[in-house]
């Protein structure tokens, strides 16, 4: 594993006298790649935090959910999820086109309230081109398809760099309560509305 951190963060922790406690982290809880209990903590996973950057530095956070396990565990060095028809925008997909390099968080706040961080670099394919993608379990993509028949319009396919732990002291245990998801649907009322009245706000 290359030397982990980045400049800035050697200089963060000159700064704030922390070398000696990120060492026995780097050592200690960081990989560069998924070990076992990682692969089995992402695959119960049904959400996972995302960012991402665009060329200049402009950088955006985004969050994903799925069934258990949407975020696929290929190897201990690849994952990949699917992209469904959102608003449009397309912010992240965008960002990772310009610059390839994403922080994803996953957190259990049902059990463990531990969370992953993975670190890495993402590429965008489309549905054939995910086909060539080695060691993709059988009818992966088939199975991708929401409940109305849906399927993805890409994939994003991860290249593992770093992974550590997200400590749980303050993760808040949530309860889980039921909702009916309605998986890939336009309906405004179901996804929210204008809920934040921008429709209506000055745009200036």
């Amino acid at each position: 594993m290359k030397r982990p951190g980045s400049s800035g963060e050697r200089q963060a922790q000159a700064r704030f006298g922390s070398g000696g406690r990120a060492q026995a982290f780097y050592a200690n809880q960081m990989l560069d790649r998924l070990n076992r209990r990682m692969r089995q903590f992402i695959a119960g996973q049904e959400m996972v935090f995302i960012a991402t950057a665009d060329a200049d530095g402009s950088c955006d956070c985004s969050f994903r959910a799925g069934a258990p396990g949407f975020v696929h565990v290929l190897d201990e060095r690849t994952l990949a999820y699917p992209e469904y028809r959102g608003n449009g925008v397309l912010a992240s997909v965008g960002n990772i086109l310009e610059n390839p390099h994403i922080g994803m968080v996953f957190l259990d706040f049902y059990q463990s309230t531990v969370g992953l961080h993975v670190n890495g670099t993402a590429r965008v394919l489309n549905c054939d081109e995910m086909m060539a993608v080695p060691n993709l379990p059988a009818g992966l993509i088939e199975a991708s398809s929401l409940k109305g028949g849906r399927r993805p319009e890409a994939w994003i396919v991860v290249n593992v760099e770093e992974a550590y732990i997200h400590c749980s002291k303050h993760v808040p245990l949530m309860k889980r309560l039921d909702k009916q998801i309605a998986w890939g649907t336009d309906d405004e009322s179901v996804k929210g509305g204008d809920f934040f009245k921008v429709r209506t706000a000055p745009k200036s």
